[in-house]
């Protein structure tokens, strides 16, 4: 128990008790305590396994690799849509993590044992997004965009892609390409 990480379970208004027993739990293990973000997280020989933190309807136990762990309950569940790697159990209730607990014990060494053998997820790489028919159009008709977005890190390219394709109307992905097609010049990411 990190002395650092104690005064963010006493002064949560929301999710306490459910926040303090997923501690205990984590706590049962060989895993480290450890301040970060702001939040509390365990780490494996310095590694980032898990870590607890709170919303609005519900607090989670999130798994940094959790698309490697076996999960036949069907617990854990993607943060989002685009989320690659992590995984992240809901919890509603204090009866949530009684009920969950031998599950919640099973992930946690299975993660465990994912750091310590080094495994990793593979994540899917920039260059096996599909690009949106309208940004081909869109590098046809504006010399060097091509390029340009090429250029752009991996990182900014998966959020333009990710951007573009959420819309469902061509009308509206290619007016969010041309609004962006400044910023792709610069080499700076959506918002920047």
């Amino acid at each position: 128990m990190n002395p650092k990480v104690s005064p963010l379970f006493e002064r949560s208004k929301s999710w306490r008790a459910e926040m303090n027993a997923l501690r205990a739990l984590v706590l049962e293990t060989e895993l480290d305590e450890e301040l970060k973000w702001y939040q509390p997280c365990y780490t494996y020989e310095g590694k980032n396994v898990v870590i607890i933190g709170k919303l609005k309807d519900c607090c989670v136990l999130s798994f940094f690799k959790g698309a490697l762990l076996a999960d036949s309950n069907g617990i854990l569940v993607a943060p989002g849509p685009n989320t690659q790697s992590g995984r992240v159990i809901r919890i509603r209730s204090i009866e949530d993590v009684n009920r969950f607990s031998p599950i919640i014990r099973d992930l946690l060494q299975q993660a465990i044992e994912a750091e310590r053998s080094g495994k990793s997820v593979v994540l899917k790489s920039i260059e096996d997004r599909p690009i949106p028919s309208e940004l081909e159009e869109a590098f046809t008709k504006h010399e060097g965009l091509r390029e340009a977005f090429e250029a752009l890190t991996p990182g900014r390219r998966r959020y333009y892609l990710m951007h573009f394709s959420s819309a469902k109307q061509p009308s509206t992905r290619v007016a969010r390409i041309e609004r962006a097609i400044p910023s792709i010049f610069d080499g700076r990411g959506i918002g920047e």
